[in-house]
């Protein structure tokens, strides 16, 4: 396995790829049938490189990817997505874009995790093929790379060959899916070992409101929303409301967040409800009702779908 570095590489990221890909390699023999052990280099385009807090990090040169049955590509240290595009897109990525194009060519694996999946988005490799990336920049990537499936409430996505992972320490769930590919119970060994937990969602994270920024249109009708969320939703009144039609509204939402107003609307009321689940001691039926539902058990079917947890889960962790 090739592990590629590049200069402002997100260094618990890389650790995390690294350590959960070592402890595998570590704890093999512990098994009545081991999988094979793994060549792990860590690789760049020069002979050190810095983390994106100026650690530094030795690495082997970049050519010992050819030789690789997977490349791994770790995220970059940068949470601005203006700036982000810029450093993908610009002269200083080149050489890792032309990278990713030669070894998917050559039909090599290719895995990656949050900011790494743009980096893979704009070589073009993963054009057509289904995605995830981190929940927060998931607007921006969906307007820049529309040839992309984008499913950004998914922790890892597998897809041509290629797996991505969500939002930063998402990549120690991208190191465990590797592992598991060679062997589910060596993955299983390594996370009680490592304690890490099965995440296989993002949605519990996502944070709506942030999401709805990217555009006037859709933050104006989350704000409406959130003013009216204990009453049924109307999505023609609430473009009545904002002063558009409703295939404009439904236009901007698809485009800004990939869902429909009615399944955006549905995220703004489990975040609700969770938020009133943990902080007070209102029984379900009344945050409920407050949450636009006279029955509890649609809730409770939501609290589930969307978030992968229970009312009851949420209770006890207050």
């Amino acid at each position: 396995m090739a592990v590629l570095a590049l200069d402002g590489v997100f260094g618990s990221g890389l650790s995390a790829i690294l350590d959960v890909l070592h402890s595998a390699n570590a704890m093999r023999g512990e098994l009545p049938q081991p999988p094979p052990e793994w060549d792990i280099r860590t690789v760049g385009f020069h002979r050190r490189v810095s983390t994106g807090v100026g650690h530094t990090v030795p690495t082997e040169p970049v050519g010992a990817v050819h030789e690789s049955e997977l490349l791994i590509v770790p995220a970059i240290t940068e949470r601005r997505p203006a700036s982000l595009v810029s450093y993908v897109s610009g002269n200083g990525a080149r050489a890792a874009r032309g990278l990713l194009a030669e070894v998917r060519s050559l039909g090599t694996p290719i895995a990656s995790a949050c900011t790494g999946t743009f980096l893979l988005a704009e070589s073009g490799v993963l054009d057509g093929q289904r995605a995830t990336t981190s929940w927060w920049l998931s607007p921006v990537f969906r307007a820049r790379y529309p040839a992309v499936d984008l499913d950004e409430t998914t922790m890892v996505t597998v897809s041509g060959g290629i797996t991505t992972a969500g939002a930063a320490f998402s990549h120690l769930d991208l190191a465990l899916s590797i592992v598991r590919t060679a062997s589910p119970a060596l993955a299983d060994l390594v996370s009680r070992y490592l304690v890490i937990d099965d995440r296989p969602s993002q949605a519990a994270y996502t944070i709506p409101a942030a999401l709805a920024q990217s555009d006037p249109t859709v933050a104006a009708f989350e704000r409406w929303a959130r003013e009216h969320l204990h009453e049924p939703l109307v999505v023609s009144e609430a473009a009545r409301a904002l002063g558009i039609s409703e295939r404009t509204l439904q236009r901007a939402v698809s485009r800004t967040l990939g869902t429909t107003p009615v399944r955006f609307v549905q995220d703004l009321r489990v975040e609700q409800a969770t938020h009133l689940l943990r902080t007070t001691a209102l029984p379900l039926p009344v945050i409920a009702r407050r949450v636009g539902y006279e029955n509890p058990s649609t809730l409770r079917l939501l609290l589930r779908t969307r978030a992968g947890t229970t009312a009851t889960h949420l209770r006890g962790r207050a």
